[in-house]
């Protein structure tokens, strides 16, 4: 089957996702199938795309809930790690109709508690120059997004969906670079930077801990053999931050912000591309695939 027509049929699956809903296992190998274009091996996984899938219908512990809740996250690694490390939250709405950004300061970031990615996410620099009915109109739909019934990721399926306004990170003009530790339980592989997001062409590449270029990826393997990046300040603590969060987990991806050498939580994140990502390399895939170790 080409790639376009696994595309239109991806589209359709998606869309009919909810039919799905007492056929887990079913649903996540019809997807695979058409996101991977192969067969999912879920009796004997081998790469992490493979034992993501795995982790999604047969770890399913209560606490993975309030890990990803991007609200309730903050005081779980809090009581971790400490809260100088969290970006504080300043207002909470339960629905649109709630949103008041006149007591907020003059930058400020909007989410919703539940969605991935940069679906429910509003970077707002200059409140006076928002259009707060796009604001709720967008927020709106993000509340309708349901990350468990399309990608069948367990932990979304309780969270009580919000509205939330945080501190903006920056100006929210300049470049905030993404810092996303691949993590087995306790052990960081590696960090993946992702840049120039902002001007559309977003590059994301992978360290280990002492600065080397680890080509994981597509974008890895063809950076120059002489190919860096700067090395941020409290690059270490952010390794230890990352282990610390993710024990006890097979599997996590912490994301991490560092300010001028400020570091700051950003999420846990448990699927990342929900186990679907074509833009690791296979042996980089096999390879973390090693790292987790599923429960019998």
């Amino acid at each position: 089957m080409n790639k376009f027509i696994r595309k239109v049929l991806l589209k359709i699956v998606i869309i009919f996702s909810s039919f799905f809903n007492n056929k887990e296992k079913l649903h996540l190998q019809i997807l695979y199938y058409l996101q991977m274009g192969k067969k999912l091996d879920l009796k004997n996984p081998q790469t992490l795309n493979e034992k993501l899938q795995w982790l999604k219908l047969y770890d399913r512990k209560p606490e993975y809930t309030r890990m990803v809740d991007k609200i309730l996250a903050k005081d779980y690694v809090k009581n971790i790690i400490g809260e100088e490390y969290i970006i504080p939250t300043l207002a909470v709405w339960d629905k649109v109709e709630d949103i008041d950004v006149s007591n907020l300061p003059k930058g400020f970031v909007i989410k919703t508690n539940h969605s991935g990615g940069n679906s429910g996410v509003i970077i707002c620099p200059d409140k006076n120059k928002l259009d707060i009915k796009q604001v709720k109109k967008h927020m709106k739909k993000s509340l309708k997004s349901d990350i468990y019934t399309m990608l069948r990721e367990w932990p979304y399926k309780n969270i009580e969906r919000k509205i939330f306004a945080e501190k903006l990170l920056g100006t929210g003009n300049n470049e905030i670079v993404d810092y996303k530790f691949y993590c087995f339980d306790g052990y960081v592989e590696s960090v993946l930077l992702c840049i120039d997001r902002q001007i559309g062409d977003p590059k994301f590449y992978f360290f280990d801990k002492d600065w080397n270029l680890k080509r994981h990826n597509k974008r890895g393997k063809e950076a120059p053999n002489d190919f860096t990046l700067p090395k941020p300040e409290n690059m270490d603590r952010m390794f230890e931050i990352a282990s610390l969060l993710s024990k006890g987990l097979p599997y996590a991806r912490i994301d991490l912000y560092n300010i001028e050498g400020q570091i700051y939580f950003g999420e846990i994140t448990l699927y990342p591309a929900s186990g679907f990502d074509y833009n690791r390399l296979y042996e980089a895939d096999l390879y973390f695939g090693s790292l987790v170790k599923l429960s019998k």
